[in-house]
């Protein structure tokens, strides 16, 4: 893996093309973030690459990608962490819109650790429009190892990015302009039929049960929701745990069992699930219900 301090003019641009290109073939906003955090640590010889998306409903950054040590395998992040809007030194470049290269965040009281202490760090907002889309976030060992080169293509692949999701946006608005025949029916059935307690639901069993492809489930989804298929049935699943926990009725089940009630096939994706999306693992939530009542 070559450092990118010591590639040529030629390598740069072969860089910037290979970016290009990779992120046009994308389609959907995962596909665009993952590739991206994997491809920064391939191609400029980072061992970190993280990227935070912004929630304006709850001022917070969202680490929603990831490559090297915060993702073990496949696409999980070890240790997802939340910001408030100004927390941090992502938080802080969230919110001036400016990019910023740290070479020794032990002198910035700013630095947060994630996963372990590094001494250099570099944050480039990904902007749509002049709004905050998220944040590129990589960190390495060594004081002073980011450079005026890393940051030019940093803010180009954000450019880029931006660029790619602003293209998918247009496209699914002529693509799905039918779609929410097909959304309405799908939340009929979360709602009335609650066919999320399935624990075998796939992607492709509810996109039969609509009568589409499973591609085109996933990218309406994707699309007019912002969110993965999975991360929209979990979302029901969390709102049943919630509801039946702090239900009379449910009192002689233990916790795990409402979640396996609510369609989650095991204790470690209901655990994993419910902290992702309440910041409460399930019995730090119930417990704070008798703290209310």
């Amino acid at each position: 893996m070559q450092d990118y301090n010591t590639l040529s003019t030629l390598e740069e641009i072969r860089a910037i093309s290979f970016f290009s290109t990779s992120l046009s073939t994308k389609e959907s906003i995962d596909e665009i973030l993952w590739g991206i955090t994997k491809n920064v640590i391939h191609r400029l010889g980072f061992v970190d690459c993280v990227i935070y998306t912004y929630d304006p409903s709850k001022f917070e950054l969202v680490q929603h990608a990831a490559y090297g040590t915060k993702n073990p395998s496949d696409e999980r992040i070890y240790n997802q962490i939340r910001l408030d809007l100004g927390e941090g030194i992502v938080g802080s470049v969230a919110i001036s819109k400016c990019a910023e290269i740290i070479n020794d965040t032990s002198k910035d009281p700013r630095y947060i650790v994630d996963d372990e202490p590094r001494l250099s760090e570099i944050c480039v907002p990904i902007l749509i429009n002049s709004n905050l889309f998220g944040i590129i976030d990589s960190e390495h060992p060594e004081a002073g190892f980011f450079t005026e080169k890393h940051l030019c293509l940093l803010n180009i692949i954000a450019a880029l990015c931006a660029q790619r999701i602003k293209e998918l946006h247009t496209k699914s608005k002529i693509q799905f302009s039918t779609a929410h025949k097909y959304f309405k029916k799908l939340e009929e059935l979360m709602r009335f039929k609650k066919l999320y307690r399935n624990p075998c639901l796939s992607l492709s069993s509810v996109a039969d049960v609509l009568g589409i492809s499973a591609c085109y489930l996933s990218s309406m989804i994707n699309s007019l929701l912002n969110k993965s298929f999975i991360d929209f049935i979990n979302e029901y699943r969390i709102a049943d745990v919630k509801r039946n926990l702090s239900s009379n009725a449910f009192d002689h089940y233990t916790v795990v069992s409402v979640g396996l009630e609510a369609g989650f096939n095991s204790k470690s994706a209901f655990y994993s699930a419910f902290k992702k999306h309440t910041g409460l693992t399930p019995v730090q939530y119930k417990n704070s219900l008798y703290t209310m009542s």
